[in-house]
């Protein structure tokens, strides 16, 4: 016979951190971040920081590295092993030599785990210093400091760090809490057009599915937006932030354990035309084509009305975020390389296909499946859209 006995063990860990709103953050008389970090501070050691920042942000403030230098050494708390500078954009996160660089600066300076990674640049930079910090030692503390509007009120804020692999967006990763988000309101006013549209793709996308009161808003206030009334943005950056933080903590599935994903509504197929463009695309313009995509498809599946869905394609125009892409197009239902992104967004959950769609504005619903027949009728709509604008 048979004795089959097991010992099973359960626990929970509490996390917890803070996005701080700020401006001029590395200005010495900005304690802001000083302030945080002698509230971090050892008794016993001088904890150790290593900032590795995006080159692109040192190109566009180029007093910063000697500011931020000065900054870390006047506190007395902690100690300056090393600033890094290394490229930003998607191919940072499509180096894997860039990642294992990474990983031997932290070796190299006694990064431990009681010290600090300090990121400073976009999300893809973000992604990639959280990566390694979350696996090096098992996992060092990292502080986010996101210089885009894309990362400053979705990526930056959350708790998602990884690299593409075979083509595969964040095929590597790691859920690892950032220490803390430093949203500096300054580094956005030196982005280029594209950069500054394509972040607040995230804020209608937040909103459409949880915040009719904020897409309302964004209506409101898209020329203010699109012109780069600083308040303006200011307001959306912080009430997204605020929205995703929420999300995380109230969800109950902080680490998507299970296969629901409203936050990614828009991003099956944005996933995927960014890997097809060769990141040509920005991830706010595929995701805003993904978003279109989603709410065409969601009016013609009965579930949105078509004032509403009309609303939402206004809203991203007003935004000059685009709607339509050639990859949408299919030559017969479910024959497109697009249609692949689904599969492959299934396996990305971990199981059951799980998509957000629209109920109404403000109310995300999910479906287990799609058709591939309304979807090719929902890109048909919106080149037809395309070519009348």
């Amino acid at each position: 016979m048979y004795s089959n006995h097991y010992i099973q063990q359960s626990f929970q860990v509490s996390y917890a951190y803070r996005v701080f709103f700020t401006s001029h953050l590395f200005d010495p008389a900005n304690t802001c971040l000083k302030d945080y970090l002698q509230e971090q501070a050892s008794g016993h050691y001088r904890k150790r920081l290593l900032v590795v920042a995006d080159e692109g942000v040192w190109q566009h403030h180029p007093y910063l590295q000697e500011q931020v230098s000065a900054y870390l050494q006047a506190i007395k708390e902690v100690e300056l092993a090393a600033v890094m500078v290394i490229p930003g954009g998607e191919a940072a996160k499509n180096d894997e030599a860039l990642f294992f660089r990474l990983a031997d600066a932290i070796d190299q300076h006694a990064i431990d785990r009681h010290s600090f990674v300090i990121g400073i640049g976009g999300g893809s930079v973000l992604d990639l210093v959280g990566f390694a910090a979350a696996v090096s030692h098992r996992g060092v503390r990292h502080i986010r400091i996101p210089t885009t509007v894309l990362s400053q009120n979705d990526s930056g804020v959350g708790v998602k760090n990884g690299i593409n692999f075979h083509g595969k967006k964040n095929f590597l990763g790691a859920f690892a809490p950032p220490a803390a988000v430093f949203n500096d309101a300054h580094f956005l006013t030196t982005l280029d057009a594209r950069d500054w549209r394509s972040g607040m793709v995230e804020a209608v996308k937040v909103a459409l599915i949880k915040d009719a009161a904020f897409f309302e808003w964004m209506e409101e206030h898209a020329a203010a937006l699109t012109a780069r009334n600083m308040e303006a943005m200011e307001e959306l950056v912080h009430r997204c932030a605020a929205l995703h933080m929420a999300h995380i903590g109230g969800a109950g599935d902080p680490f998507e354990s299970g296969s629901s994903r409203p936050l990614d509504f828009g991003h099956w197929s944005a996933h995927k035309l960014e890997q097809l463009t060769d990141f040509s695309l920005r991830h706010g313009e595929a995701v805003s084509i993904g978003i279109a995509l989603d709410s065409v498809y969601s009016s013609l599946l009965g579930w949105l009305d078509q004032a509403a869905a009309d609303r939402i394609l206004h809203l991203l125009q007003q935004l000059e975020l685009p709607l339509y892409h050639p990859l949408l197009d299919m030559q017969e239902p479910g024959v497109s390389p697009l249609v692949k992104g689904l599969e492959e967004f299934r396996e990305h959950l971990g199981g059951r296909l799980t998509i957000c769609l629209l109920k109404a504005i403000g109310q995300g619903a999910e479906v287990n499946n799609m058709d591939t027949a309304l979807l090719q009728k929902a890109g048909e709509r919106l080149k037809e859209l395309s070519y009348a604008y």
